[in-house]
Formats: C-alpha cells, structure tokens, sequence
C-alpha cells in the first residue's frame, strides 16, 4: 500500500467520522472499541487502517475533548 496519508470522510446521513489511511475493502476485519468508535483492521498484520467515530456532530456540540484511544507514530510526508 502506498504512504498517502490519511483522508477524512463526514457523512452527515449515519454522523460518522471516517478518517482512513487507505480505501475500505471487504476483507478487512472490523472491531468495536466502545464508545462509538470503530476500527478497521488490515488481516495479514492487524495494523489499524481506518477508524470510524459515530455521533460526529454531538461530540462536537459537546466542546469537549474528543479522546480516540489510539497510538500513532507520525513523520513529514513528502
């Protein structure tokens, strides 16, 4: 898979946030981590490529801290 960063997507119809770093595809296996959020997971590796945050627009009216229980390593694109 080719390092292009991550994409987000809102769909206002479900509000949910999609931010992936590469395209949904079936085989990918789908694990829920409570609190409305879903991940998307690579099954050779198990490396997370996409989560997914439900009910967008109320975490959003709420101001608060928006906490995702993931760890990244970032780095310049370039």
């Amino acid at each position: 898979m080719a390092d292009r960063g991550l994409t987000f997507d809102y769909d206002p119809i479900g509000d949910s946030l999609m931010v992936r770093l590469c395209p949904i595809y079936t085989e990918q296996e789908t694990e829920e981590l409570g609190d409305d959020l879903l991940v998307r997971l690579n099954p050779e590796t198990g490396a997370i490529e996409a989560i997914e945050i439900f009910f967008w627009s109320r975490r959003l009216a709420a101001q608060e801290p928006i906490f995702v229980p993931v760890v990244a390593m970032l780095r310049a694109g370039g």
